[in-house]
């Protein structure tokens, strides 16, 4: 069985690779000190379990874990924490797999022996019982493989059917979400021009009228422009003159 170990403490990460290189049965196939580190390297080594730090700077493991969940054929997921068990109890009632640090060998063993795959919904449940607010990148995936884009290098979303195109400042990726959702999410960085729109508001640099009446968005660092519908022109021009 292939493991991955991230965690942002090296001796944390090098106590548990000692102890999964003396485990039958058990290969260490990497290590990453963040959450972002952990999915580039998940794609690479493809290893069957990760053992993954809940709290880290950057990307989480939660949210790490995540993004890992698009991927065709995602690990299985282990989380370890320094959380007393009674805070766990709601991560245990999902039946998400979880150690308690220090981690000890037997209990190792034991959680790998039985480590189950997440599910989307429990991924979910588990976002909000850790209080994020928010991701702090978006995860699509490109010719087979996920690339994550940062929440604030996005420009806008807009909805075509059942993908959503995320303009960022280096290109556009196609994802499959809901704008709702988008919307609930980033409540405070996005906001809605059109039916099919949200816009990133540090980017946003005005607004203009075109010669066939309708209002348009423009935008910083690109040169696209987004329609605003009707019923959203008093909104944007409120943002606009509260900046």
């Amino acid at each position: 069985m292939k493991v991955l170990v991230v965690d942002d403490e090296r001796p944390a990460r090098e106590r548990l690779i000692h102890m999964l290189s003396s485990m039958q049965g058990m290969e260490p196939v990497g290590e990453a000190s963040n959450g972002m580190e952990a999915v580039q390297l998940v794609q690479t080594v493809r290893p069957d379990v990760v053992l993954m730090d809940i709290r880290m700077p950057g990307m989480d493991g939660l949210e790490a874990s995540r993004h890992l969940a698009e991927m065709e054929e995602p690990p299985a997921i282990i989380f370890t924490t320094a959380y007393s068990e009674h805070a766990l109890e709601a991560f245990d009632s999902h039946a998400v797999g979880y150690l308690v640090k220090p981690i000890r060998q037997e209990r190792l063993q034991q959680s790998l022996g039985k480590s189950q795959k997440l599910t989307q919904a429990q991924l979910r449940k588990l976002s909000r019982e850790s209080h994020n607010t928010g991701r702090s990148h978006i995860c699509a995936r490109v010719r087979g493989n996920l690339e994550l884009i940062p929440v604030d290098k996005i420009v806008y979303f807009q909805a075509d059917q059942k993908y959503i195109t995320v303009r960022h400042t280096k290109g556009e990726v196609l994802i499959e979400d809901a704008l709702k959702n988008l919307e609930i999410e980033f409540k405070e960085k996005l906001i809605r021009i059109h039916r099919n729109a949200l816009v990133n508001t540090p980017y946003v640099s005005g607004m203009e009228k075109s010669r066939d009446g309708r209002f348009l968005v423009n935008f910083r660092s690109i040169d696209d422009k987004l329609e605003i519908s009707r019923r959203h022109v008093a909104e944007v021009r409120k943002f606009l003159k509260s900046r």
